[in-house]
């Protein structure tokens, strides 16, 4: 049977499109036996790139709300991948920073990612990926501008 078509709909191609992609990633991590998901790697990530980030800042970047980022955050801790240091100012605000096992565990899972990319970017000649992005940035711009997010 043939699939339907999404047609020229932008906003559902794209959805459909990170589905399948985070569907993709997580059946290649469980299969290469990952101690984390997409998801809680993306946080690792995150945090190797970046130094140190708030839970908050998290959430903005990848927006999830808190309660989600806070369940990741929680369960990278549990696996001793991460830290949650207190702010100095004694609120109940933590700086989030990576443990060394957590950045071994990111630098292992890191060319699977990329190899991820690869799988995705198949058949599409750079100029075409350049334009690609450069199209979703606005468009994600344009949403950002009017959407109230509760993150």
């Amino acid at each position: 049977m043939e699939r339907l078509s999404l047609g020229k709909r932008v906003g559902t191609n794209a959805y459909t499109t990170g589905i399948l992609a985070r569907a993709l990633a997580s059946q290649i991590y469980s299969e290469k036996g990952f101690e984390v998901t997409p998801e809680q790697y993306l946080i690792l990530d995150l945090l190797v790139e970046n130094g140190e980030l708030y839970q908050r800042q998290i959430s903005e970047i990848t927006l999830k709300d808190r309660a989600n980022v806070s369940r990741f955050v929680n369960i990278l801790k549990e696996k001793e991948l991460i830290e949650k240091i207190p702010e100095a100012r004694g609120r109940r605000i933590y700086k989030i920073i990576v443990t060394p096992k957590g950045k071994e565990l990111r630098d292992k899972i890191h060319p699977t990612a990329m190899e991820l990319r690869k799988i995705l970017s198949v058949g599409i000649d750079p100029k075409e990926m350049k334009i690609t992005i450069a199209t979703l940035k606005k468009i994600y711009q344009n949403a950002i501008e009017k959407v109230k997010l509760r993150i």
